[in-house]
């Protein structure tokens, strides 16, 4: 399939495209993040794509969770997930798990190269952090709020300072929503491929003007 992946192979290469299909990456959550993630990486060369979501699909949640259409409304978020990324790139095996995430951790086996954030709400990424410090696996957290977003590669930072609970989520738009999740499939992406990566850096994106401004706070 090197003819798929022309315009990568002129970025760095033939044997590091050929890298990306051994690589497992497990996603958590298929939602708004989740679908920008589910296409950026799995249509890049990714091997294998875990993703964890009990969820179904609804229609408030449509306009901005690219995946799904007006016809997926009850449908079990992970399974569209499999089938959409499939579809779109044949190399890439996508495994669903209908459960939630403390599920799934009590029964995991599988080392991951890179935990991807898609959640939407901190309780679940202080357990994302728990299980990936515990299996020593890199992960990358993402949230959006209104016109903000705030992306980190998670290394060797503590993620103590994020954890809060009772906040209600806000208004999204569509845009911000994919550009944030486009910005975190970015850095996956540079890490899976050996490329570097700026890491333990939180980058707060403000787009509340219409214009892009871009804050960088050391986490460690």
């Amino acid at each position: 399939m090197s003819g798929y992946f022309t315009r990568q192979i002129q970025l760095w290469g033939e044997e590091t495209q050929n890298s990306l299909s051994n690589k497992k990456v497990l996603i958590i959550g298929s939602g708004g993040l989740g679908s920008t993630l589910a296409y950026a990486l799995g249509a890049s060369g990714v091997g294998e794509i875990h993703v964890v979501d009990f969820d179904k699909v609804s229609l408030h949640n449509i306009h901005r969770q690219i995946l799904f259409s007006l016809n997926d409304g009850d449908k079990f978020k992970a399974q569209i997930f499999k089938e959409k990324v499939e579809v779109r790139y044949d190399g890439v095996k996508v495994v669903p798990y209908l459960v939630k995430f403390d599920e799934f951790v009590k029964t995991n086996t599988i080392k991951f190269d890179l935990i991807l954030d898609a959640t939407d709400n901190l309780e679940t990424r202080a357990s994302i952090n728990k299980f990936a410090k515990a299996t020593k696996t890199p992960w990358i957290y993402a949230s959006v709020e209104a016109w903000h977003g705030q992306v980190c590669f998670m290394d060797k930072a503590d993620f103590k300072p994020f954890e809060k609970t009772g906040l209600k989520p806000a208004g999204l738009t569509t845009p911000i929503v994919m550009f944030v999740s486009s910005f975190e499939a970015n850095l996956a992406l540079r890490y899976l491929a050996g490329l570097e990566v700026k890491k333990d850096t939180l980058h707060y994106l403000d787009i509340s003007s219409g214009e892009l401004k871009v804050s960088k706070f050391k986490m460690n």
